[in-house]
Order: C-alpha cells, then structure tokens, then sequence
C-alpha cells in the first residue's frame, strides 16, 4: 500500500517537473518518504527547489542549521511586507519538510523534533517581528520611555512556551511591552500603546495570513487578559493589575508554560517578576489539587461533547493528561522550589524523579509513555501538516502510522498504545481522582429484582409496598414495565446494558422516595431513553451519586427541566459538582465564562463555535433554573441573570460575526480600528430586563457608517452592504439548528418598516423614522429599548434619539385612544383565555401583564415631556418607581401594579418550569386582576369585565 502510493507520488514529481533529469538518481532515497506523507509529496511537487535544497546540499545529514541567522539573512534584504510573508513561508515549509522526512524515517529522535519544531518556530516569530518592528520605526519612530528603546515582548503559551510544539500546531501568543510613552525620531509621533498595536497587528498577520504559500503558523491571541475584547497589546503595569486582581485558576496553569520568545535580559526578567508571584504561590498550594479536578471535569465533557473515542491528546490518559499531573506539582510547590518553574514539560519530569514527588519507575514510565504519545502525534501530523491527534481510520494512514512507530500490524500499535495511556490514567485518577460511591447492595436487592427478573405483576406488586400504596404501586409498575420492555428492544451494546442494570435500582431508589413518583418516573424515563446509546452518561450517573440525586431533584421540581436534558444530555456534565451547579456566575461575570468557554475552540471551525455557544448557553440556563426551583432566586433576579446571559451571547456573536465578515471582505471605510460602527438594540422583555425561560429577542440593529467606499479586504464591498452581510451573519449564528438546538429565537420586526425594512438601520435612519414615520405602538416599543452592544457613540446617540422621541409632546387625548385600541387589537389576537370556565392568561387576560405594561408605556409617553427622568429606565419596575417620585401617579397605584407585575412574573417563570402555559385557574390572582382592571378603566375609561 505504501509502495503504490509512494509510485503515485513520484509519478506525480516527475510529471510536474519532467526537466529534471537529476531526480532520477535519488529515487530510491525519494520513494519511502513521499509514501510516508502527504506533506512531503505535495510540497515537493509544488516546489522542486525544498527537492534540491534537501537532497543536492545534503541538508538531511547535515547538522540543524542555525534558523534565526538564516532568516535573518533572508529578510534584511527585503523592504516589501508581502515579499516577507512570502519568504517566511517558503523557509517555514523547507524546513518543516526537512523535519517531517528526518521523524518518518526515524532519524532523529522525539526529543529532538520537539526541540527543533520550537526553534523554528521561535526564530520565524522572532524575524517576523524584529523586521516588523524597523519597518514601523521607519515611519513613527522607536518607542520611546526615558530614553529608552521599548521591545514588545511576545509570550509563547502552551507546548510553543514549553518548547516542545507540536508539528502542525496553532501557536498561543500574548504580547506587551514595558511602559507607556511616545515614538520619536519618526515622521510621525504616536503613543506606544498605538504602535504596539500595530505592531501586533502586522506581525499576526506576517504569521497567519493565508496565501498561495500557505501560512506559517495560525495564531491564537485568546488567552491574553480579557480575551478578544483585549488590547492587543498590554504594558506590564496593566498586566499586573489584571493578573493580581481577575487572574483566573485556568490562567494560572496556561501561564505555567508562558514563555519570552524574542527578548532576553533586563526586560524579560521584570516581565518574570511581574507574572511569577500569579502562577507560583509562596506557599504549599494543595488548592490546585481541586481547580485542577475541575479542569479535568471540563476535559471529560469536552470528550463527550466531541465523542472524542481514540483521541490521544484529550482522551483518558491522554497527553493533556500527563500535562496535568506535571503542572498539578509545579502549582503545588513551584512557589518554594525553583526548579519546577521551567515551562517544559521533560525538564521537569527528572525533578520530580529526584525529589520523589513521583517514584523513580513511575517517571520514566510517564516519561516513556508521554514521548510515544507525542511521536505518534507528530507522525499524524506529518502525514498531512494538520493539526489532529486524532487515530486514523484510513487504512492507508494507520500503515503510514505502524511503520514509522516500528509495528508490524496497526493492532499491534494500538495495543502499545492503549498499554501506555492505560498507565497514565492510573496515574492522573491517583492524583486526582475521586473513587465512585459505593451502594448498599442489600438495600437495594429489592429493586435489583424489578428491573432486572422477568417478573410476573402478582410478583413485582409487593416489592414496591414499602413505598407505595396499591393502587399507586399498579400504575407504577406498569409504566416501568412498558419502559423495560422498550429498553429490551434497543440496541445499546453489552457494556451499556450492563451499565444500565447497575443505575437503574439506584434510580428507583430515589424515584420512589419522592412524593410525586408516578409523574418522577416519566421524566427520569425519558432521560434514560435519550442517553441509553450513551454509555459514557449512564457511567457518569453510576459513578456519581450525587450527579443523580441532582438530576432526580432538579427533574422532580421541574419538568422544564427534565425536558431540557431529555433534549440535550450534554446538560448532565452540569451535575458532577453540586456546588457548582447552584454557584451561579455572577452578572458580570457570563461575558468572560464564555470567553473562557470559547477560548479552545479553533477560529476555523464555525459548527463547533456554534455549538459551544449553544451548549454554554443551555448549561447556564440550568443552573439559573436550578437555583430558581430551589429558591435561592427571586423573580427579579431570575430575569436579571437570565437577560445578562442573553447580553453576553448576543455580544459574542456579534464579535464573531464581525470576524468572519471582515475576514472575508475587510474593514469598512472610515470606521477606527477599535470600532464596529455598529450596534444592537434590545426591545421587549430583553430591553426591560424581564427576560423569561425560553423567551425570544426582539432586537433591532443599527449602524453609522456614512462612507460610500469599498471595504478594504481582497473581496471588497460597498461599506454599507457590509453591514447587511454581518446581520445576515449575526440571524445565521442565532438560527441555525445544531445538535443543541438554535441560539435564540429572534425577531427583527420592531425595526423601521418591520418585516419591509433592511435588516440594518443607519442611526440617521432610524432617528428619521421614530421622528416622522412611527407609529403610537412603535413609540410605546420604544419605551422598552435599550443599547445592549455595540460601539459607544453608537450607543449615545440611541439614547439621545430614544429621550428626544419619548419626550415629544403629545395630544393626550389621541395618546390614550390609540394605546388602549392597540391594547384591545392584541388582547383579541394573543388572549388565550378560554370562552368558558374561570381562567386567567397572565399575560393578555384584562387586568394582565400586557395591561400593566400598556398604562406604564402610556405615562411615560404623555409625562416624559414635563419629566424626562421617567425614560431613563427601560424596566417596568423601576419605571413606576419613577412614575411614583414625580408624582404622576398615586404610591397606592404604584404599590399595586409593581406587585401584580412581579407576581405575575413570577408565576409565568413557575408555568414554564412546569411545562404548563402561563394560564391560571386558581383564582387566587383575581383580586389583583380586578385592581389592575380597575386602574386601566380609570385611566382609558373603558370597562374591563373579567368574565368577558
């Protein structure tokens, strides 16, 4: 097989390049290797001279060239930035050539290739930015603080800091420089924060940007404080106050392995005493112990989420793995022993050997394990230059794979492998791991006999008198037969039936202790039915009680709840941790935990962004849920978390829209470089902060960009129409279905001319429209909107045109008609009241949520005029506050409607929970229905009878 591939190849060569007669001679030497990596022949075939540079000098048995001198000699010549990219690639792809051939043919070791991926890597990251830095010099001059010449320093994260990089590999970058001042000595002065920018700017794209040549490295500038809402570039003072005052546990373990790649002396060594003290605690610090059990939840959710079944980075006893059990010791005790403060991951094994923090023949065998490991990475890398660590299904590369790592029989090869990933799992869960709860065998051998007998109903019936009554026990048994009967008819597999035989007892256990079993039994059913291919799930319930208690809990409070996990099991990794799970992120806190939760998603993968964003979005949702079925939460809190976490999505798309546009079609004319020149407007419960489970967005999206050019990308369009492309982008991010559902629901139709109207607004636009076009409703809308994300002189001049619209004076007589027409116009259309019975819609029924909402929009539209106060809040709550200070309305009417609205609300979330409509038939509402009702009659004067 490798044979007629190598034959294909050299076919292929020797066509391309039929002049060179001189090939023929190195065949032999050829023909192994182009067998061995698609990387190898393709580069070849597209450029004779990496064939000539490697065989005709001899390069392969020559010593490891000096990789900084030779780039250095390449670029000084160079003044054109494209001409630069074009000879950093071209140098990158020889060399990485050079490797590639000298690991598949094993003639140097794992060691080495480690080492020498990561010298280039620092020498092409080295040369991009020293030619970089003169060539923005020549035009501003150097930056400058007391004299002196400031470098940017650029961190190197991950394998790349530890230099032991990965052969196809994106590289993690953080970059800053010492202190703030100015450029001198060129034409033109700026400050160093703008020419570090730039700076930045230019050296990730000498390294990123795609072109005929490929590209030298993909560059990831996520973990850089505050991610990609960062500055580029940061000086040390900003850095650490960042690091001392929001440094998180996960930037403690990333920084572990952080690196100075391009500068030496005086500045680097005050860029360590700066970052040491955050990662490396003066004393013994066991709590990394836990942070790093919660990094490792966080991986094995990532392996489900992914199904990653034979991925040797990620997967149990993984690389990532052994990464943890060694940085797990230099956060324990790196504080007080210097020699584990060294980012790579092999200098710090022998350490650990000779201080016995692990015995002798558990290091070298870690040692041995981790290097096969990283071969065996570096070989599936090879073959392809793509960054998997993946084991193939190709038969062709599982060849290519036993060969290189010495097997006769890719059997053979998973074997050794699965031999040394078994060892170090056993040594991470010895670290770190927590032993499965036992359960009490005898306790349950009652329920063990009624899952897993063929029983007869005379049989089952008296082994569940202990917990039920007769007739009770009847229809709870027949509904668990029907399920056992289903379970027998599917196909799971030996290891998931059995897996399902030892949970199912506990499950009823704990099904029967509770009140409401019958019901309890049908929601923990339908979980069951949606994970019963799963196996890893139904482990995770066996082997971790508390997880199912949670999941008991929460179901048997909300069947909202259950049928969210029914529909998205992912949702189960939020009940490993109890404490987690009911430890809700703070309201400030969602835009950085989902920054943190995309931050190892690659830029290229759209579906998996997508995903992620869906998956956080629906885990977050839970513990908000969670906390609010257990009363930690009162309604206005509930909605207050709910609407942030909206916020912090919407805020994460637009920015990821924004990339993707601008990617492909550049930037639009006259917008700054840290604008968007774009904005999203909120209205209904999300612009009131009242956000519900479940509820749409109604938003609306604006932009200022007055410029008539073309974007400044290779695709350029007018600037206008890029704008129509980022919301058309922006509704595909929200829309699309994906395993885990769509984002949101959205509606754009409260903008200007609805459903007719372009999808964005120019401000101008829309200040015109709300002036001159808008109808009464549209201003009662209005009263709801508020600026949620987007540029800030965007946001300014949406609340100057927003206070000027709702402090119009009005005829309030006109006003109150057209408001209490409106009311009745959607009363008859949405009210789901039934003809008969006595039933309340919370929120169209007379004396309502929509009433309440309606007579507040209405005061603020007749009143604002002589109080502009009141169109400060967009919320109900703090609206009628308002409403109540000016003296507009009585305290009485006040104290009524605020607390019919959060009651109401309240209500509405609790019908939700339990998957009912927000309908109430108790009648313990109508008293506050009848004051509402009474207060819109005296205000509109028309009758409202609660029996109509």
């Amino acid at each position: 097989m490798l044979e007629q591939q190598a034959q294909e190849y050299w076919q292929q060569l020797t066509q391309a390049h039929s002049e060179a007669s001189w090939l023929q001679q190195h065949q032999r030497s050829l023909l192994p290797v182009l067998g061995l990596s698609d990387f190898i022949a393709r580069s070849c075939i597209q450029d004779l001279n990496v064939v000539a540079r490697l065989l005709r000098q001899d390069e392969l048995s020559a010593p490891h060239p000096d990789y900084q001198s030779q780039l250095n000699q390449l670029l000084e010549p160079l003044s054109d930035e494209d001409a630069v990219h074009e000879e950093l690639r071209k140098y990158r792809r020889l060399q990485m050539v050079r490797l590639a051939w000298l690991d598949l043919t094993n003639q140097q070791s794992i060691e080495d290739s480690l080492q020498q991926v990561s010298l280039l890597a620092d020498a092409l990251i080295t040369s991009a930015i020293d030619w970089c830095y003169n060539s923005l010099a020549e035009r501003f001059g150097y930056p400058l603080q007391d004299g002196r010449r400031q470098p940017m320093l650029v961190i190197g994260m991950g394998k790349l800091g530890g230099a032991e990089l990965n052969f196809s590999s994106d590289i993690d970058l953080i970059f800053c420089y010492p202190h703030l001042g100015e450029t001198q000595g060129g034409k033109k002065t700026i400050e160093n924060q703008q020419f570090f920018t730039k700076l930045g700017q230019k050296l990730i794209a000498a390294l990123n940007q795609m072109t005929a040549q490929g590209q030298v490295f993909r560059v990831d500038m996520r973990l850089r404080p505050f991610g990609d809402s960062g500055p580029l570039a940061m000086h040390f003072a900003a850095l650490e106050d960042y690091y001392q005052e929001q440094g998180r546990e996960w930037e403690r373990y990333a920084m572990v392995k952080g690196r100075v790649i391009n500068a030496e002396g005086h500045f680097s060594q005050e860029l360590g005493a700066i970052l040491r003290p955050f990662v490396f605690r003066r004393y013994i610090d066991f709590s990394a112990i836990d942070a790093l059990r919660n990094m490792k939840a966080l991986i094995s959710k990532e392996v489900r989420r992914r199904q990653l079944t034979d991925n040797i980075k990620l997967g149990a006893g993984g690389i990532r793995e052994v990464e943890f059990i060694v940085q797990t010791f230099q956060l324990i005790r790196g504080g007080r022993e210097q020699e584990l403060q060294q980012p790579g991951l092999l200098n710090i094994l022998p350490v650990l050997k000779e201080r016995q923090y692990l015995q002798a023949e558990d290091a070298d065998r870690l040692r041995e394990a981790y290097l096969f490991l990283r071969k065996t990475e570096h070989c599936l890398q090879q073959f392809s230059d793509q960054q998997t660590q993946q084991l193939p299904v190709d038969e062709l590369d599982q060849v290519r794979l036993s060969t290189v790592m010495g097997f006769d029989q890719f059997s053979e090869f998973k074997s050794a492998l699965e031999t040394h990933m078994a060892f170090i799992h056993e040594q991470f869960m010895e670290l770190i791991g927590d032993e499965p709860e036992n359960q009490n065998v005898e306790e349950l051998s009652d329920l063990v006999d009624l899952w897993t007998l063929p029983l007869s109903d005379e049989e089952a019936l008296p082994l569940l008198q202990d917990y039920l009554s007769a007739n009770k026990s009847e229809r709870f048994w027949q509904k668990l037969k029907s399920f056992a009967e289903e379970m027998r008819q599917r196909s799971m597999g030996k290891r998931g039936r059995e897996t399902l035989d030892k949970l199912m007892p506990t499950m009823l256990q704990l099904v029967l202790e509770s009140k409401q079993s019958e019901k309890l039994l049908e929601r923990m059913t339908a979980v069951i039915k949606s994970i019963c291919r799963r196996t890893t799930y139904l482990e995770l319930l066996l082997e971790n009680h508390s997880a199912m208690e949670q999941l008991v809990r929460l179901c048997s409070a909300s069947p909202w709840i259950a049928e969210q996990i029914t529909r998205f099991p992912i949702l189960l990794d939020e009940l490993l941790n109890s404490e987690h799970l009911y430890e809700l992120t703070p309201l400030d806190g969602y835009v950085d935990e989902l920054r943190l939760s995309m931050l190892r998603i690659p830029e290229q993968d759209l579906e998996a962004q997508m995903e992620a964003l869906r998956q956080f979005k629906l885990s977050q949702q839970l513990k908000i849920a969670a906390a609010d079925v257990t009363g930690v939460l009162p309604v206005m809190q509930v909605s207050d978390h709910l609407t942030f976490l909206a916020e912090a999505v919407i805020r994460e798309v637009v920015l990821d829209a924004w990339q993707q546009m601008q990617a492909r079609y550049g930037r639009p004319a006259g917008i700054e470089d840290n604008q968007l020149g774009f904005g999203v407007v909120a209205y209904g419960k999300l612009g009131g902060i009242e956000l519900g489970y479940g509820s749409d967005l109604d938003l609306v999206f604006l932009h200022n960009c007055d410029s008539q050019q073309e974007t400044d990308g290779a695709k350029a369009i007018e600037s206008g129409n890029f704008y129509i492309k980022l919301a058309q982008r922006i509704m595909h991010l929200f829309n699309t279905k994906t395993a885990s559902g769509d984002l949101y629901e959205t509606d754009l139709r409260l903008r200007p001319s609805g459903n007719a109207g372009l999808l964005v607004c120019h401000i101008k636009g829309f200040a015109e429209y709300q002036e001159q076009e808008a109808w009464t409703w549209e201003h009662q809308a209005l009263v709801r909107g508020r600026f949620v994300f987007g540029d800030t002189r965007l946001a300014e001049d949406f609340s100057r045109i927003r206070k000027q619209i709702l402090c119009r004076e009005r005829p309030v007589e006109q006003l109150r008609e057209d408001v209490s027409s409106m009311r009745e116009k959607m009363r008859d259309h949405l009210n789901k009241e039934q003809k008969e019975g006595d039933v309340f819609d919370l929120k169209q029924g007379r004396g309502g949520i929509a009433d309440i909402e309606f007579l507040v929009q209405y005061w603020v539209l007749a009143y604002s005029t002589r109080y502009p106060a009141l169109c400060e809040y967009s919320d109900n709550v703090r609206i009628l506050r308002a409403l109540e200070t000016h003296k507009v309305i009585s305290s009485d009417w006040v104290n009524v409607l605020t607390q019919a609205y959060l009651i109401y609300r309240n209500a509405g979330h609790q019908y939700t929970l339990a998957g009912q409509p927000a309908i109430d038939s108790s009648g313990s509402l109508q008293e506050l229905q009848q004051q509402v009702s009474s207060i819109w009659e005296q205000v509109f004067g028309t009758r409202q009878s609660l029996n109509q």
